[in-house]
């Protein structure tokens, strides 16, 4: 019940919202006869000019671009706070900045001038790689016993806010488990308004260790001395964003896999019987409606997520399958330093037989898991997941440290959370599936109790103890916020 709550929560904010010009629209509407309604003795006050301070590499228009409030606009005193520490927030989550503060300086009657006080992040992160090429910790840890040589290692370049307009260049150069390289460009705006974006990029990996099926839900690996799989891959992708909150994402891409005649003697349906090679064009569409208030760590409001994704857009592409994900979370603020938050995940993939098993859709990846069923992977056409916790904030500071060399670093924010969780999941599995079907068809469940902690530059550990429908129980650690 509680769930059905929180989604029509999230549903009534939706509609609710639009109509209200302070939360949604780009600027406060500008007419000479605005009255406060809620308040007999607000003012009208008139935006005079806007002075940005600490924006040492972002462009002015930026910063800009996510204010509410234009020189020439009219604005009540009554909501006038409120526009504000909306503003804030918004700063905050273009992940530019690590503080944020708007102050009004009213030097005349009936005019204010706004102050955007700002602390830039670091945006050169060239971070050596060296992580686990399994789903998460906890796969890595029980299925394949902590092997050190499951370790994915290289160079890992983020270049964030490139010539001060936001834009990011990442690139990966990875060996090891998987040898991988990734080029790609993101550019939020291209036009004057600021509305239109376009992502570039390519993509080539290969590896001599590779998961050829599932058996009891967990993945079997060979490893070898020659590639078993490469993949290339190339896309381009269009971004609308009209208001502050919805933005339209639409991506074109190609791909071509490659296995080794190993791979296809072990699993002859692993690309299609007596496939070895797999090309074919895609394209997808993605709405996003974020009303969070923090992204890295969120507290309050709601995210709604939909896409569309479409294997196969040609006769003779190899690979033809359509699938739909719609991903929606609430956060409710319960005062004195509780929160309650709430995450329901429906996916639906089409079609339900016929496919090679890399096509394979499953509950087990990223986020989209069961907790407590971490080393699991859950393989099926269709799948409903559902993911509450509620949580007690119990340490908040802001430390500075003043002998940082870096200013960007000197600000140093860490907050503890205790919490307790239960989720529930269902997969519908697919027909004469027999090898990996002992959890598909039935529903999954979880209960459990943990300790995030929250950092810098949207660092999340999370210590979990689960147990799940299963009877099992144990410690789970991840490195991620939950959704």
């Amino acid at each position: 019940m509680l769930a059905i709550f929180l989604s029509l929560f999230s549903l009534f904010s939706l509609s609710t919202d639009a109509s209200a010009d302070v939360l949604l629209q780009d600027t406060v509407k500008r007419h000479p006869h605005r009255q406060a309604v809620a308040d007999t003795s607000a003012r009208l006050l008139t935006i005079n000019q806007i002075y940005l301070v600490g924006n040492r590499i972002t462009r002015d228009r930026i910063i800009l671009r996510e204010l509410s409030l234009k020189p020439g606009d009219l604005v009540s005193t009554a909501d006038l706070a409120a526009i504000l520490e909306r503003d804030q927030k918004k700063l905050i989550n273009t992940r530019l900045f690590n503080t944020a503060t708007i102050r009004t300086l009213e030097l005349e009657p009936g005019k204010t001038d706004l102050l955007v006080d700002l602390n830039e992040r670091w945006y050169t992160f060239p971070a050596p790689i060296f992580e686990l090429a399994d789903r998460n910790f906890n796969e890595w840890w029980q299925n394949y016993h902590h092997d050190l040589k499951r370790v994915n290692y290289g160079l890992r370049l983020y270049q964030h806010n490139m010539r001060g307009r936001n834009e990011t260049l990442r690139f990966i150069a990875q060996f090891g488990f998987i040898r991988r390289f990734d080029l790609s460009y993101r550019f939020p705006y291209i036009d004057r308004k600021q509305k239109q974006g376009i992502t570039l990029n390519v993509d080539f990996s290969e590896t001599k260790n590779l998961a050829y099926r599932t058996v009891d839900h967990k993945l079997e690996y060979i490893q070898s001395s020659h590639i078993l799989k490469n993949t290339r891959g190339a896309s381009i992708g269009y971004t609308y964003r009209k208001s502050f909150y919805e933005t339209h994402g639409f991506a074109i891409e190609y791909r071509d896999n490659r296995i080794s005649d190993t791979i296809a003697y072990l699993n002859p349906n692993y690309l299609g019987p007596e496939v070895k090679q797999q090309k074919f064009g895609a394209v997808s569409y993605t709405f996003t409606s974020d009303h969070r208030d923090y992204i890295g760590y969120p507290l309050k409001g709601y995210f709604l997520n939909g896409s569309i994704y479409r294997s196969g857009i040609t006769a003779s592409d190899d690979l033809k399958k359509t699938e739909v994900n719609i991903n929606m979370a609430g956060y409710l603020d319960l005062k004195k330093g509780f929160y309650l938050s709430d995450n329901i995940v429906t996916f639906w993939s089409s079609p339900s037989s016929g496919l090679p098993y890399a096509s394979y859709s499953a509950l087990g990846y990223r986020k989209q898991l069961v907790r407590g069923y971490e080393v699991y992977v859950i393989e099926g056409p269709k799948f409903f997941l559902n993911k509450m916790t509620f949580k007690k904030r119990i340490f908040s500071h802001i430390y500075h440290w003043k002998d940082m060399p870096i200013p960007q670093f000197r600000h140093i924010p860490l907050a503890v959370y205790l919490k307790t969780y239960s989720d529930v999941g269902y997969v519908q599995g697919y027909p004469n599936y027999t090898i990996s079907s002992r959890l598909a068809n039935r529903w999954l469940g979880s209960v459990g109790a943990g300790i995030d902690i929250v950092g810098s530059y949207d660092a999340v550990l999370r210590f979990e103890y689960t147990c799940n429908a299963e009877g099992q129980r144990g410690f789970f650690f991840n490195f991620k916020k939950e959704f």
